[in-house]
């Protein structure tokens, strides 16, 4: 980053606070956090833009809009994007920036998780953030909270081509006993090729009635047009499937597939064979094409591995509904790992609680993170573009 690229941020900063007096500080603070993120995605990459070096370990890649609430104002920021193998990038500018904001809003989630009095949290919060504030405060906050997020658990759906399903478990406490309770979650990808998680459930499994309930609730607030679901194969999921979204076409996930198998595979060695076995049978062009593989590999591993050739005849086809679709679309939706993405977030958040006081301390800290996430996605660009079969992210 050059000194005059510098000095010109610098002047535009003393030019808006010229114009606009305090009024003007929020635009001044996006002028200067941007600059800086430019500053440090140079030192991250070891060249500034345009710059000939061989030290350079990556490109510039453009920028990400941001907007973010902060104290003096709302702050329209460019996050530096940047591009190439095994780079990763996130500006420490931004993250020391709403450091406070952050400990404010994890202070508030403790409260629930732990089950701590507006008195203790009071005090946490006036050590964190250097705040003096009520516990009738804290509470007003907490029922804004509850509100805010109850609006997104409820809020209207509308028509969604493509739905997928998952569930991730954490230990909460139940009638004075630590059970495993199942967070069921929901992912809607839009006419328009945006997705978005459209709810969330804590039930105390994955029973049938529980994911009936689940999509029960999601169809009474107008979810419809659903053409293909994606999920693993548990039982209570496609009873529940079969009662509430009847004849719409279900894909087994086929990552889930892939382990799956492994059970029946005889030996380790065999292992890796069979994995590609597997794999040319999902990238087959066309559904009569997969089964002429599958019955290709069944045969292939009958005699020397007859538990895996039966599991497979029996099993593998229960992938195939995604493969009437544009091979585009195909990669994005023949498996759940966008879920398993979301469930990685999860446990990352939630573990260091350990065991949950209520279902409804679950229910509010998972609220927040994927509307959070859904929110970023819905403003996001396209996840898939449906009516040219081309995926743009």
């Amino acid at each position: 980053m050059t000194r005059q690229e510098n000095d010109t941020a610098f002047g535009e900063v003393i030019e808006v606070i010229l114009q606009n007096g305090l009024e003007g500080l929020a635009e001044a603070m996006s002028i200067v956090i941007n600059q800086a993120m430019k500053v440090e995605r140079s030192r991250a990459l070891h060249a500034s833009p345009y710059e000939r070096s061989t030290a350079r370990i990556g490109y510039a890649n453009g920028y990400k809009p941001k907007a973010l609430k902060c104290r003096v104002g709302k702050l329209f920021l460019s996050v530096p994007q940047v591009r190439g193998e095994g780079i990763e990038f996130y500006p420490t500018a931004l993250d020391k920036g709403i450091r406070s904001e952050r400990a404010l809003k994890v202070a508030l989630a403790e409260m629930y998780v732990q089950g701590v009095s507006t008195r203790k949290v009071t005090k946490v919060l006036e050590e964190l953030c250097g705040l003096e504030i009520s516990s009738s405060e804290v509470s007003r906050c907490s029922a804004l909270l509850d509100d805010e997020l109850e609006k997104w658990r409820t809020r209207s759906l509308g028509e969604v081509r493509y739905l997928q399903l998952d569930a991730t478990y954490v230990k909460v406490r139940v009638d004075g006993e630590v059970r495993s309770c199942a967070v069921l979650i929901a992912v809607g990808i839009r006419p328009d090729g945006y997705r978005s998680i459209l709810g969330i459930s804590v039930s105390l499994s994955e029973a049938e009635v529980h994911w009936r309930e689940f999509l029960k609730s999601l169809v009474q607030r107008g979810l419809h047009g659903v053409e293909l679901v994606t999920s693993d194969d548990h039982h209570g999921l496609k009873q529940a499937l079969r009662a509430i979204l009847n004849g719409v076409l279900w894909n087994r996930c086929h990552t889930h597939l892939q382990r799956n198998a492994g059970a029946y595979v005889p030996k380790v060695a065999m292992r890796k064979e069979v994995a590609e076995d597997i794999r040319q049978i999902f990238n087959a062009k066309d559904v009569s094409k997969a089964k002429i593989l599958l019955d290709e590999t069944v045969e292939k591993y009958r005699k020397s591995a007859s538990r895996l050739a039966s599991w497979l005849e029996e099993n593998i086809s229960d992938g195939f509904a995604i493969m009437t679709y544009p091979a585009q679309i195909r990669r994005l939706l023949r498996t759940t790992n966008m879920m398993e993405r979301l469930n990685k977030e999860i446990k990352r958040r939630t573990r260091v609680v350990m065991v949950f006081p209520n279902t409804a301390s679950i229910q509010r800290l998972v609220s927040a993170l994927l509307m959070e996430i859904s929110q970023e996605w819905e403003s996001n660009k396209v996840y898939v573009s449906l009516e040219e079969g081309q995926e743009t992210e």
